[in-house]
Order: C-alpha cells, then structure tokens, then sequence
C-alpha cells in the first residue's frame, strides 16, 4: 500500500475483469507478469558480493534442502509458467511439493515458502542473513535512473518513521482530507451541472494520487482560495496524468522490452515528472509536509545533487502514492456490487460522522476518534485487500543457513539463491483459513458483536499473520496508518456522500474497462 519509505514491497494487483461465479459476485485476477522485476536482474548479486549461481545443469538437490524443481526448460526453468500466472504456478508447485521448494527461474534458484506460521521466520531475520536491499538497489538504479551514495535503507526507514506517528499523522490526515476536497468538489462554479461520467478506476487513483501528492509535496498557496485551489487541480491533474504515462510502462522498462517509441515516452515522462517535483520548484510550495522535509534534508545530507533528489522524489511519489488508488477502487466496487455492505457502511458512516461536534455537511476534518470507530469499513477494507493484494515478500540468502520453520521442521539455503513469501495464496486465499476464500464478504473481520475479527486458525494453530497487505517484519509499511485514514476518508465520507451512481451492467462494463489515454 506504501511500498516506500525503504521500498517495502514489490508489485501488487492492478488490473480486473468481474465475473459471476458460484451464484456470487467474485472478482477474476490479472497479475502483472513479475519474473523481471524479481529474479531476471544478475547484477543485483554482483553489487552486493554475493556469489554467482552454478549452471543450472550443475545443481541438484542435497539433503537436508526443499525440494528442487528445475522445470523443463535449461535456465528458464519454469519462467514461463511462472510469468503467465504466479498463483496458479506456485499453487500447483505446493501441491506437489507441499509448503516449501526450490525453482528455477530465469537462471535463478528461488525457494518459496508458503507456510503463514513461518512467515516470522523470514521477516524478522537480520540483514546479515536475509537482506532485501539488494532488490531496494535494482528498483532504483534501473528503473528510476537513482543513484544515492553509501545507500541504507535502514537508515532512511529509521529517519522518516517519526514523520508519520503522532501529530505529523494527524497533521497528514486533516490535509489530505483538504486536499480530497480540493479535488473532489472541483470548481463550485460548475456545480449543477449533472452527472459526469469516468471510470472507477480512474476516478480512484486520481483522486487519492493528486490529494496524495498535494499533502506530501505542497500547496500552491496558504490559506486557500478558489483560484489556487484551481491551480492545485491543475498542477496535481498534470503530475497525475504524467505519472500514469510512465508507471504503465514499468514492467516493460523493467523487462527490457521497451520498444523505440515506448522508450521517448518513458523518458519524455520522467523528464517532465523530473521538472514537475525537482526541489527548487518544491521550495516555492507551501504546506509541504513533515515527511517531504526529512527526506530533501537526509539527501542532502548523504550529498545528493538537485537533480538526483528530482529523480528519488519521483520513485518517493511511485512508492507513497501507487497503491492507495488501486486499494480505494477495489472497496469501491465490491460495495457497488454488494448492497448489503454497501447499506452497512452507510449506516455506520451517519452513526460515526453525524455523532460528532460538526455536522455531515459541513466538515473541516475528521477527528482520528471518528476514524477509529468503523470497524465494518474497516473489515471491507481487510476483506478487500485480502482477496486483491498479492506483494512478493523477498530476500537474498547473504549466507549459507539452516532455517527452522514452525512445525519443527528445518531446512538448508544455499548462499545466492533468492526466498519468497507470497502471502496472496496462504494465508489469504488459504481455504483452511478462511471459507469461500475467492467470495468478498464484507463482515468477515468482525466478530459477531461487531468487534474486529483477530482470531484465525490454520492446522488447529492460531495464526499470527492471517492478512498481509501491508508486508511484516522489517519491512512492514509505515505509511500504513495513513494510507488507511486517507482511503476511509476518501471512500467513506469523501466519495459516497456524492451520489456515486452504480450504472447498468452495460454500462458498468463499459466504464471498468476505461482506462486514462
């Protein structure tokens, strides 16, 4: 959800097509093809001195190791499959190994374990150990075109965490609320004027994205006015539109597919993105949060030149601001295609929003109480990253280890070889875990009383990680108090109050399928 601030996770779910399924609406989902960014890049291995792996026709499997398959093909191995559909691949692959194992993919050996107890195992081992900086390193350099001298991501975790507890997150919260309003009520000389029509999607990501990057980077000017508020529509619909040109083009940079064309269009993006965000134009901005001044100041610490710290703004704005819209889309159409929830979270909303000091109608901020008292929506939310968020929780093997997992079991990995969690498949649509895994609904995280729902077991054992849209462990997302305040105002008091219309089937299936030219 913040995949920054350390570039906690990788790539999540992105694109849908809905469909009927066992007399109930479920989703049907498209993974980007993530081979590329995960296991095709060498020289990852080579800047942090880990040793090259043996030729694939050179390795088998020793005792005391999972279970090795190479697949087919010499050096793909099974890349193929795996770029076609990584749930569907690795779910075959557990059943005929069970929760742990060895591939081959793309030249590299990726043991991935798919057991939830174990997770901890893996997410809190030292960097001396497992270290997940080395593909931190590869989303920089090659596909952000950053380069920042004796780069720690620890470091820099360390840094900006307090920029957003406490007060610079109740700071962050009552601007982005601002800053939703800037960009949702638009120009009140227009109002009146009847329905406009738009893509949910669209509409999703850029209204998180441009309030998103108004609260992290700046206003035009204090206190506002309709004509600078106009101009923050403006600006931020420019950073928007950009910003979507480049990141549909990302698999392929990372691929290195890229054709001539996409080429000029990656660059002429990251260009104007470059000037957009470049901090001489930032220092005329106002309001510029807590968060963007701690990072301009640890650059310029480590003795990043302004151009350098353009080109880390613009990855900062992919890993702050990437995922909130996607999220609030997804909530938003599993409450268009289910009236009961959809009913319930209304209900909770006018208890909630209407029992406080200001009226509905007429609200400068939701106060932090009000947003911790929606359980329902916040069981939507769970429930809906649950069936959609599938981030690939990586590390490289800096040394050979002996892993223990939760069962008693052990296991040996080899110096070089890549580990991967991929909660999407278990715990999250892990039928052991949770009935009718692949069917949202709604008031699966609460209890009966209507309390949050903690308590899920796999193999009689209460799970300590039964969810992981956020990641776990070092790099858990630490953005995520905000990036949950900003989807809840955005998708509960933000955006339902407007009169969102749920259109004919027809039409529904016509405006999902619409996507930014």
């Amino acid at each position: 959800m913040w995949p920054g601030l350390g570039l906690a996770q990788g790539l999540g779910l992105r694109s849908c097509q809905p469909h009927q399924g066992s007399g109930a609406w479920a989703p049907r989902f498209l993974l980007l093809s993530v081979p590329s960014w995960l296991f095709w890049e060498e020289d990852s291995c080579q800047k942090q001195h880990l040793p090259s792996q043996p030729q694939e026709q050179q390795r088998a499997g020793q005792p005391g190791e999972p279970p090795l398959d190479r697949g087919s093909i010499p050096w793909l191995g099974h890349a193929l499959e795996f770029g076609r559909d990584a749930a569907g691949f690795l779910t075959r692959m557990k059943e005929k190994h069970g929760d742990i194992f060895t591939i081959l993919v793309g030249g590299r050996y990726v043991t991935v374990l798919l057991d939830p107890h174990s997770y901890d195992m893996v997410v809190w081992e030292p960097r001396t150990r497992l270290d997940f900086h080395a593909y931190a390193v590869f989303l920089m350099e090659r596909i952000f075109d950053v380069q920042l001298p004796h780069y720690n991501p620890s470091d820099e975790k360390a840094k900006m965490k307090p920029t957003l507890l406490h007060r610079d997150l109740q700071a962050l919260t009552e601007a982005m609320y601002t800053n939703l309003c800037t960009i949702l009520l638009g120009d009140p000389t227009e109002a009146g004027r009847g329905w406009r029509e738009t893509g949910l999607l669209d509409f999703s990501y850029s209204c998180l994205l441009r309030a998103g990057y108004l609260t992290l980077y700046g206003v035009e000017v204090m206190p506002h006015t309709q004509d600078s508020q106009a101009q923050d529509r403006v600006h931020s619909a420019d950073v928007f539109h950009t910003f979507r040109h480049l990141e549909l083009l990302l698999p392929k940079l990372a691929r290195g597919s890229l054709s001539a064309g996409d080429k000029d269009r990656v660059r002429s993006a990251k260009d104007r993105l470059w000037k957009l965000l470049s901090p001489a134009r930032l220092a005329l901005r106002a309001h510029r949060s807590s968060w963007l001044e701690s990072y301009l100041r640890h650059l310029e610490e480590m003795g990043v030149s302004e151009e350098m710290q353009a080109r880390a703004l613009v990855l900062q704005l992919w890993a702050t601001q990437g995922n909130m819209g996607p999220a609030a889309f997804w909530l938003l159409l599993f409450l268009l295609k289910n009236p009961e929830a959809l009913a319930a979270v209304r209900r909770e909303l006018e208890h909630v929003l209407w029992g406080t000091e200001q009226s509905g109608s007429q609200f400068t901020t939701i106060p932090q109480k009000a947003l911790d008292s929606m359980p329902v929506l916040d069981s939507v939310l769970s429930e809906s990253l649950r069936l959609t968020a599938a981030p690939f929780i990586t590390r490289e093997v800096v040394v050979d280890l002996t892993m223990p997992l939760a069962d008693g079991r052990e296991f040996s990995l080899r110096r070089g070889d890549r580990l991967l969690l991929f909660p999407f498949l278990s715990p999250q649509k892990d039928p052991e875990i949770y009935t009718d895994p692949e069917v949202f609904k709604y008031n699966r995280f609460l209890n009966p009383d209507g309390s949050e729902k903690k308590d899920f077991y796999k193999d009689g054992k209460r799970l300590k990680n039964y969810n992981m849209p956020w990641g776990a462990g070092h790099n858990q997302c630490l953005g995520r108090s905000y990036a949950v305040n900003s989807i809840k105002q955005a998708t509960g008091p933000g955006l339902l109050p407007l009169g969102l219309h749920h259109p004919s089937s027809q039409e529904a299936a016509r405006l999902l399928g619409r996507r930014e030219s």
